[in-house]
This record gives structure tokens, C-alpha cells and sequence, in this order.
């Protein structure tokens, strides 16, 4: 019997958790024909995350479970999932139910009778999150898929099932620092989007604030994109052509009108203009550098601290 790892990455779930076992318990039971694996990868939790896992493993063999050392984030834990996980699809799925484990069986379809090699999900509607959030998580779509060569589905959600041989592609990319929505598309193969309406947290609060929404953002740029580098060389060049006509400029007006000093107000605001520029080009440069910094110190990108994955002992 084919077996579907189902990745679950959790981060302070406590209340979310036994809705979303009890969820999944019911796709699994009307999915009698395949064998499944619910791998929970607790990211470092700091409420009871832990003891609810373990609870839920004791009573169904069919749970193992990651606890990490600290929070490393929700890349880190998709990460050890694709390491650890033992079925012949993966399923990736937060424990919140804002993925619905209803749509598993079309998933499925979709790889094992349409031949395509994964199935992802997106949200067709952003009903319940803040305006201004939605509003500049789809600036962010529109400026990825115009300055990187790998498209990226406005309102993709991590939410996928996928073939080992698609999983085994994205576990070779060991890179530290990972943005999985680019790495998907990066890799290739074939796959189907499925639409859903967006679904509200069953229990808990959201861990992604608008802050880290926005540093994650940067990461998928940076990671995917070397556009900003080229645009920082731009405006330099753009900045010398400038100050060249106002050479010009200075020097004709002084021969002609013998007024060489007025004018200090607006050199100041040409002085600070520069300077805000020139440290907003060495910005995204340090940005890029920050990554190559942290990819050439060869860390993990986690650390187990305890488990019942016999993997653990290799």
C-alpha cells in the first residue's frame, strides 16, 4: 500500500491541534486505500505543542514527531520533514485547518489519475485578513514575478502534495536561508493549482505579524532576485548623470549672473538626497551580502531535540 507523509509544521498549536487531528483523522479514515504518516516537526513551542503531540503519537502509531532544540522557523521545519518523512507523497499542511485537509483526496487525483507531479493550493480570496495586509502581500506577488525569472501564485499557500521524486529535488537545494514558495517553482515539474476560499485559524493566533511578513518578503527577493543590485547600480548611474548637468549648470549661471552662493537650501536637501540614496544602495547590498555571510558558515538548519523518528539514530 502507497503511503502520504503529511508534514506538519507547529509552532505554538496548542489549541489548534487536537481540531486538526481530529480533522485529519476523518480524510484519513475516507482514504482507506492509502497508508499515512503525520509527521509533526514542533518548532521550538513554548506552550504545550509538545505535550499535545506526544499524547496524540501515543494513541495512533501512525504519528511521529521532530521537537527542535528552539524556534528555527516554519522553513527549518518543512526542512526536517522532507528529511524524515518515509511516504511516496508528501503533503505539506499547517496545523491551524487554514489548510482543509478535505482537499487531500483532489490533490491526490491530480498526481496519481492527471499525472501531474505535485498539487498546490491557492487562496482565491483573502476574506478575514487586514487590508492593508492583503494589499501589500499582492504588491509583493506582482514585484516577484516582474523581477524574478521564478513565478510565484498570488495567494500560493505551502499547502501541497507532491511526489518523492519533487520532494527529492527540493531537499537537494541545501541553502540556509530558504523561501520555499520560490524554491517550489524553482525546481520545476508539473503542477496543478487548486483554488479554495480562505479559511479562518480554527483555534490560536496567527504567528506571522505584519513585521515578519515583511522581512520574509526580503528574503524571497534577495533569494530569487538579483534585480535590486542592478537597480542600486542604476540610480548611481542615474545620480552621476545628475550631478554632471548640475555642474554644468552651477558654473553657466555664475559666469553669467556672478551669483555663485545662493542657493545653499536646496544643496543641503541635493546633499541629503545623495546620501540617503547611497546608504539605500549599500542597504541592499548588505542584504545580499548578510546571506552569502550566513551560507558560508555551513550551520544546520536545525537542531533535534528529541523524537521518535528512527532516522534520529543514523
Amino acid at each position: 500500500m502507497e503511503m502520504i507523509s503529511v508534514i506538519v509544521p507547529c509552532y505554538n498549536e496548542e489549541e489548534a491541534l487536537p481540531h486538526y487531528y481530529e480533522a485529519m483523522a476523518k480524510v484519513m479514515g475516507e482514504m482507506g486505500d492509502m497508508a499515512f504518516e503525520l509527521l509533526f516537526i514542533n518548532d521550538g513551542s513554548t506552550d504545550g505543542t509538545q505535550a499535545v503531540i506526544k499524547a496524540i503519537a501515543e494513541r495512533d502509531d501512525r504519528v511521529r514527531y521532530l521537537s527542535f532544540s528552539r524556534n528555527f522557523g516554519k522553513e527549518a521545519a518543512m526542512y526536517a520533514g522532507f528529511e524524515h518523512c518515509q511516504g511516496d507523497y508528501i503533503c505539506l499542511m499547517d496545523a491551524d485547518l487554514q489548510d482543509p485537509p478535505a482537499l487531500l483526496p483532489e490533490m491526490l487525483s491530480a498526481i496519481v489519475d492527471e499525472g501531474y507531479d505535485s498539487a498546490a493550493t491557492r487562496r482565491v480570496s483573502r476574506k478575514g485578513e487586514p487590508a492593508v495586509r492583503s494589499f501589500f502581500a499582492r504588491q509583493f506577488y506582482k514585484i516577484m514575478n516582474h523581477i524574478s525569472k521564478t513565478e510565484i501564485m498570488d495567494g500560493a499557500r505551502d499547502y501541497r502534495l507532491m511526489t518523492r521524486q519533487f520532494m527529492t529535488a527540493l531537499l537537494s537545494l541545501k541553502e540556509y536561508n530558504r523561501f520555499s514558495k520560490g524554491l517550489f517553482g524553482w525546481v520545476g515539474f508539473e503542477t496543478k493549482w487548486i483554488e479554495f476560499e480562505n479559511v479562518e485559524r480554527v483555534a490560536g493566533e496567527s504567528k506571522w505579524s505584519f513585521w515578519k511578513l515583511l522581512l520574509y518578503s526580503i528574503d524571497g527577493i534577495v533569494a530569487f532576485s538579483t534585480m535590486p543590485l542592478a537597480i542600486a547600480s542604476v540610480v548611481g548611474l542615474l545620480m552621476f548623470v545628475l550631478a554632471i548637468i548640475f555642474i554644468i549648470f552651477i558654473v553657466v549661471r555664475t559666469l553669467l549672473f556672478k551669483d555663485p552662493v545662493a542657493g545653499w537650501p536646496s544643496m543641503i536637501c541635493i546633499i541629503t538626497l545623495i546620501g540617503g540614496i547611497q546608504l539605500f544602495c549599500i542597504g541592499i547590498l548588505g542584504e545580499y551580502l548578510s546571506k552569502t555571510y550566513l551560507e558560508t558558515k555551513g550551520r544546520p538548519v536545525y537542531i533535534v531535540k528529541e523524537g521518535n523518528c528512527g532516522q534520529l539514530e543514523k
